[in-house]
């Protein structure tokens, strides 16, 4: 059911001259579906208190709760069509009313860590680009159909919101900002073993994989979490930051369909802040993460950082150190490149100098849709690096959208980390083999010779006809927009 409500809503947004791209789709539908979901919020909440005898007072003011401006209703249950708005009425409200009265919420919040302020944050950085008042009341009337009340519901709601994050991360060269594999994020996951109690830090947060993944991988830690254990996990455990309007909507919305009512999610340029400043209460117990591929950054930015460049990946890898707590482990995803570049011989000297760097993990290309080549750093914080134990994931088949990474792909390395097995695909570096100049940790399996092994051509063939078909995705994208 769901899942055809998601198509019947992109198909009404299609139609519409103000969405024009995947990305507009899962911004359009988000600010819609959290408006459905804190009325249902609401509304249970409102009845929880009846049966307590208590009273509730709703955070939303009638005249803008969904079920008065977007879905008021006869005695019979179905759409009051003389009280719905719809076409210019309906338009006007939402740009004129509803969502300066949503944005006025962040100054009159009690804190940052309420649902209140997280409301006001998103009305204040999303903007409404449906253009048709006509096509607003469609897009309404089918997400009044989807309902947030159950766990079961919540749980193939969030399923399919995923899939529309991972179709916008694949539609541009950096979906790597908006989609991690998640079979790649439940394998840091399993790697880093975060437990109960600790606090879990994603500081270019992205759609929020990373906490989503934690979330479930500790609500599943043990058969039943206590009310403390639950309360803790939900509102102390997991926290982020991230800098652009959309992927923080997306991330508060993702994680909101996981069942985290209020997340820590603050919305700010990480960078921005000097990590000298950074003390013992503003440490986590665990940083997992995946930084921008291949950003850079002004002047004004670099001088909050030790060592200074304009790589964005190699000021937020000096970010997780210095936020990391004595004995916290990290796992962060970053470009090959960071192993053996030049610019970054200063940061990876401060990471095996401070940190135990106990395992890398060598990941094949087109793990991300970009094609960028990538490896995973895990580490602990507060001893200096003796061993680096490699692990270079070779599979049997090229990689693409339509063939993408799988949790099986990734079984052979978690049974390896546990004991740092050495086998034709692992192998253990002393720190002292490494050379003191460049410290270049850059993966050379000694387990491989170094002979040219060429594609056959039915691989060379296959990877043709992905190409062809992403070309005429890409065309047929076009031609609807024109």
């Amino acid at each position: 059911m769901f899942e055809q409500c998601f198509k019947n809503i992109d198909d009404k947004l299609r139609k519409d001259s103000g969405v024009s791209t995947e990305l507009d789709y899962v911004e359009q539908t988000s600010w819609l579906l959290f408006l459905k979901y804190l009325d249902d919020l609401e509304q249970t909440k409102s009845m929880n208190a009846v049966l307590d005898g208590k009273t509730y007072t709703p955070i939303i003011d009638k005249e803008f709760s969904w079920s008065e401006w977007a879905y008021p209703t006869t005695e019979d249950g179905k759409l009051d069509h003389h009280r719905a708005k719809t076409g210019d009425d309906l338009k006007e409200f939402v740009d004129l009313k509803l969502f300066p009265y949503l944005k006025k919420f962040k100054k009159t919040a009690e804190s940052p860590d309420t649902l209140e302020y997280k409301i006001g944050e998103i009305f204040g950085e999303i903007k409404n680009r449906i253009q048709s008042g006509y096509c607003i009341r469609d897009i309404i009337n089918v997400i009044q159909e989807m309902r947030f009340q159950t766990s079961e519901e919540k749980h193939e709601l969030s399923c399919l919101y995923e899939d529309k994050i991972q179709n916008m991360g694949n539609t541009g060269r950096n979906g790597g900002e908006y989609y991690t594999p998640r079979p790649l994020i439940k394998t840091i996951i399993k790697t880093v073993k975060p437990k109960l109690g600790n606090k879990i830090y994603d500081g270019a947060v992205g759609s929020a994989g990373f906490l989503v993944e934690a979330f479930d991988y500790l609500k599943n830690s043990k058969k039943d979490l206590t009310v403390d254990e639950m309360e803790t996990l939900q509102k102390q455990t997991l926290f982020g930051k991230e800098k652009k309007p959309l992927p923080y909507v997306i991330s508060i919305m993702n994680m909101i369909l996981h069942g985290i009512e209020a997340p820590n999610i603050i919305h700010t340029n990480t960078l921005s802040e000097n990590i000298m400043s950074i003390q013992d209460k503003d440490r986590f117990d665990v940083v997992i993460a995946n930084p921008p591929f291949g950003g850079s950054e002004r002047a004004e930015i670099q001088q909050n950082f030790p060592i200074k460049t304009s790589e964005t990946a190699y000021l937020f890898l000096q970010h997780f150190i210095k936020s990391l707590k004595a004995g916290g482990g990290a796992g962060i995803i970053i470009k090959n490149t960071f192993l053996s570049n030049g610019d970054a011989a200063a940061v990876r000297k401060e990471l095996l100098e401070s940190c135990n760097l106990y395992a890398v993990l060598d990941l094949p290309g087109k793990v991300f849709t970009a094609g960028v080549k990538t490896v995973v750093l895990f580490f602990k914080k507060g001893e200096p690096t003796k061993k680096i134990w490699y692990y270079q994931l070779n599979l049997d088949r090229n990689l693409g959208k339509t063939n993408p990474l799988n949790e099986d792909d990734l079984v052979d390395f978690l049974e390896c980390v546990e004991t740092f097995k050495e086998t034709e695909n692992s192998w253990t570096v002393d720190i002292d083999m490494i050379d003191n100049d460049n410290l270049d940790l850059s993966v050379k399996n000694p387990n491989k010779n170094d002979e040219v092994v060429y594609r056959t051509p039915e691989e060379i063939i296959a990877e043709m006809q992905s190409l062809d078909e992403e070309s005429a995705e890409i065309l047929a994208r076009i031609k609807e927009l024109v």
